[in-house]
């Protein structure tokens, strides 16, 4: 009996000390957040604040700047980790709700490949012009391009953007037609307006906001409904004339399709509670962004609902990228 209650014994200690590793605390080790954009620009700028802030909780991030193909190379990336925490991805508007209509063939499905976790930031998009350009106000851009179709140009991150297709929204409503000039990753489009080899660039207030504010750039329109916080003397372009109009690009955090619930439970709650710090919203708006936390669910259906509503932008558009 006393070699019996003694096995007993063991046997209960092995299972209790299994049962304490297997139900270790995640994260136990550093979590890579993968940035399906170059570092420096606007969605690697957020993705540091966040992380940065979630330090403080007893996380350790490590980010992994993998650009290309739209953002569809990091996403696919981190689609295809494993599940267990230890892959996220910073996914926006572009690669979640518009790539999936404007690539024929798209390495993974941003519904089904991916577990929603929490909308973190959403951004105006921003129209400027060089310092030293003779474009004072959209209007100015409206008069130049009717009198002369096709003459002005303007510069995206890329096809199918967020920007590349408000932009085209832009020119339906307004009844003119621009020239479009895709650039990969926005350093260079940047640069190249800047010294007006380019007339227009049309990105996320993040990404243009230091060029803004160093007086290099001016701003003519953002396309929210309402205006940037910080950039209060910016007119909307639905205050321009045209009603209605809005377009913005939002940031979130996913992991790969079946994330642990628990997993996904604690990190929502983590991240939402980080958005709520007065510092953290203070460095994001100086980078022309608004926090916006949300549950799991709530962001699945903003990816589902931005799946159709820009689907039927692309299509109407004609942009296609195979």
């Amino acid at each position: 009996m006393t070699l019996s209650r003694r096995h007993a014994l063991a046997l209960a200690a092995a299972l209790f000390t299994a049962a304490g590793v297997h139900a270790q605390a995640w994260p136990a080790k550093p979590v890579r957040l993968v940035v399906p954009f170059p570092a420096g620009g606007g969605t690697d700028t957020i993705a540091r604040e966040v992380t940065n802030k979630l330090a403080g909780s007893g996380y350790t991030f490590v980010i992994d700047n993998k650009p290309g193909s739209g953002g569809n190379l990091g996403v696919d990336a981190a689609a295809k980790s494993p599940a267990d925490g230890y892959t996220l991805v910073l996914g926006q508007t572009s690669n979640l709700a518009i790539n999936p209509t404007l690539y024929s063939k798209l390495p993974y499905d941003p519904v089904k490949d991916l577990t929603p976790v929490s909308l973190v930031a959403s951004s105006a998009l921003v129209i400027v012009a060089s310092a030293v350009s003779p474009f004072q106000t959209l209007e100015d851009v409206v008069k130049e391009a009717k009198a002369k179709p096709g003459s002005i140009n303007y510069a995206s991150s890329g096809n199918g953007t967020v920007a590349h297709l408000a932009a085209e929204l832009f020119q339906r409503q307004a009844g003119v037609k621009l020239t479009h000039i895709p650039y990969k990753g926005a350093a260079q489009g940047a640069t190249d307006v800047i010294s007006g080899q380019v007339q227009l660039y049309v990105s996320s207030v993040p990404t243009l906001i230091g060029h803004i504010k160093s007086g290099k750039m001016r701003p003519i329109a953002v396309t929210s409904l309402k205006r940037v916080d910080d950039l209060p003397q910016v007119p909307t372009i639905a205050e321009s004339g045209y009603k209605g109009f809005d377009a913005v690009t939002w940031f979130g955090i996913l992991g790969p399709a079946n994330l642990p619930k628990e997993v996904v439970a604690k990190l929502n709650a983590d991240i939402n509670k980080a958005l709520k710090d007065t510092a953290l919203q203070k460095k994001l708006g100086d980078q022309g962004a608004d926090v916006a936390g949300s549950t799991p669910e709530a962001f699945g259906q903003l990816i589902r609902d931005d799946i159709a509503r820009w689907g039927k932008i692309v299509k109407e558009s004609g942009a296609k990228v195979d």
